[in-house]
């Protein structure tokens, strides 16, 4: 009995379901296969079917999910390697969601950016309702700079990184920047958002934070950027954290 491909080679195109020794002869095969899942991976090991940084597939394709603390009625998808990152912080979230006085979000952010990009990721934060360390109003004026960083990285239960040109030059130079994201990766509670630049160009500069996926106002709008970000942080009074999604 002949024995159909799927499992291996995939039926992603009509060709393909043709050239199955199973499925070639049957009309409308192709469609029949539209219940089989791959399996993803991010190593791009052996019987996965491989997911990129940004979570689309080595075939052409993306998956779409919704994660376990995605809020009733929300439309917002992600992507497997989206999934991937984020579930670890989230548990972190739910675990620290009872300590008093933390804010939701620090925001790090080149000082170029500070009443552009960066400004208009926090604003679109705190729309949502969530509380975000800005230096821009919580660093007052005279204050120690690194100290006031410091501070607010403590009391924040998730770090955000608004990657930019601008951003990869203070980090190219060893400024500020760098001193915010080393201490950020040290916590491994790290998001990086990338605008107007690439995946490539964060990994010329710091191949440590390029491994990690994250993302892209390239593939999704700010705004659907910020309502991921809120849905992770939103805890409900009384939750109790749940076992993660397999």
């Amino acid at each position: 009995m002949a024995r159909c491909t799927a499992p291996v080679n995939g039926h992603r195109s009509a060709a393909a379901a043709a050239n199955c020794p199973a499925c070639g002869g049957r009309s409308g095969s192709y469609g029949s296969y539209s219940s089989y899942t791959p399996s993803f991976s991010n190593s791009g090991g052996s019987g996965g079917y491989s997911t990129n940084a940004r979570g689309r597939s080595s075939g052409g394709r993306s998956t779409a999910r919704r994660p376990r603390w995605s809020r009733s009625g929300s439309s917002v998808v992600y992507t497997s390697a989206q999934m991937q990152t984020l579930t670890p912080i989230r548990e972190s979230v739910e675990t620290r969601a009872s300590l008093p006085d933390l804010r939701d979000v620090f925001l790090c952010h080149a000082w170029d950016d500070r009443k552009d990009a960066a400004k208009d990721l926090h604003d679109r934060l705190e729309t949502l309702g969530v509380s975000v360390w800005f230096s821009e109003k919580d660093v007052i004026l005279g204050s120690p700079l690194l100290r006031e960083i410091d501070k607010g990285l403590a009391k924040s239960r998730v770090g955000i990184v608004l990657v930019t040109p601008a951003f990869l030059k203070r980090i190219d130079g060893a400024g500020i920047a760098e001193k915010e994201l080393s201490a950020l990766l040290a916590r491994d509670l790290l998001v990086p958002i990338l605008h107007n630049t690439t995946y490539d160009a964060l990994r010329d500069v710091s191949p440590l934070l390029g491994s990690r996926s994250g993302l892209d106002t390239a593939e999704e709008t700010l705004d659907e950027i910020a309502t991921k970000l809120a849905e992770l942080v939103t805890v409900d009074d009384g939750l109790i954290a749940e076992p993660a999604m397999a």
